[in-house]
């Protein structure tokens, strides 16, 4: 059988798998409505197979890479989860301070590709730490099924102080200059919006395809922001017209980008819903908002 390309899958498919990745639905409702795709010499396992991470072949800067240098450390967060096990990574031969960046993980705790996207920082110059708000249930298990069940038994404030306690933890560390900015993906979206509200010693965040928090909150915004869209994520998108009245309103600093055709998810690599152009884009335009704010 050929291998399946993207541009032969309907649009509903990658709604579908949307809709399953954030629980909307469950496994056996998900195979089943994907059924309805199944047709011309395509099965569900071969769609089901196409439809998830690849975390083997997809790591941009692998763990052995030997430009960056990274250890996992535990964390004090006595407002969420306690002590929070994260990965540390910086870059190697890091001759003077630099700033510091949280990477925040989507609704299934540290998997491969966030930890990636750590080393992706580091190699550009900076110190990042990826914390696991899984920890307090034993950790990311290994795959995102059951990391995305872990998580929906979190409460979803105290995860959010998970990734404030990282961003004062990292201000403490000797190579930290002590400009701390966050960038995280889809619950790690709302989580970079929400560290703006709450810190007003941010210095930088970037939401990729977050949810907003509500109008009465922006005002409490201090942190210059960078937002990512996909213009296919209409569940997302539909809040942002409201924050960025609020933004305007309040006179906040802020610059976003939808991109064309590209769905929720866009940034990550190990799935079909990568788009590699949108995806390697928002990611310089990111490095370079990070290089200006925290540099």
């Amino acid at each position: 059988m050929n291998p399946i390309k993207k541009e032969d899958i309907r649009q509903e498919v990658f709604d579908l798998y949307d809709d399953y990745a954030h629980n909307r639905l469950d496994r056996r409702s998900f195979v089943q409505r994907l059924s309805a795709y199944a047709i011309g010499g395509l099965t569900v396992p071969a769609l089901m197979s196409f439809l998830m991470p690849d975390y083997v072949t997809t790591a941009e800067v692998k763990p052995e890479d030997n430009r960056v240098k990274t250890t996992y450390i535990h964390y004090p967060s006595p407002k969420g989860g306690g002590s929070i096990k994260a990965l540390l990574a910086w870059p190697e031969g890091l001759k003077k301070k630099t700033g510091g960046i949280v990477v925040v993980h989507e609704n299934r705790g540290l998997n491969p590709y966030i930890e990636d996207v750590a080393r992706r920082a580091a190699l550009e110059g900076f110190i990042a730490l990826a914390p696991d708000a899984l920890t307090p249930l034993g950790g990311y298990p290994g795959n995102d099924d059951e990391g995305r069940t872990l998580q929906a038994r979190r409460n979803k404030e105290e995860m959010l102080e998970d990734f404030i306690a990282a961003a004062a933890y990292l201000k403490t560390q000797p190579d930290c200059n002590g400009k701390v900015g966050v960038v995280g993906f889809c619950f790690g979206g709302w989580v970079a919006n929400m560290m703006a509200v709450r810190m007003p010693g941010l210095s930088a965040a970037v939401p990729f395809y977050g949810t907003q928090p509500a109008a009465d909150e922006v005002s409490h915004i201090q942190a210059p922001l960078l937002l990512h869209f996909g213009a296919l994520d209409t569940r997302v998108n539909e809040g942002w017209p409201a924050y960025e009245a609020a933004l305007k309103s309040h006179h906040k600093k802020y610059t976003a980008y939808i991109y064309a055709n590209a769905n929720h998810g866009f940034h990550n690599n190990t799935t079909p819903r990568f788009d590699k152009a949108a995806a390697d884009l928002a990611w310089q335009r990111t490095i370079d908002f990070f290089k200006k704010q925290l540099l």
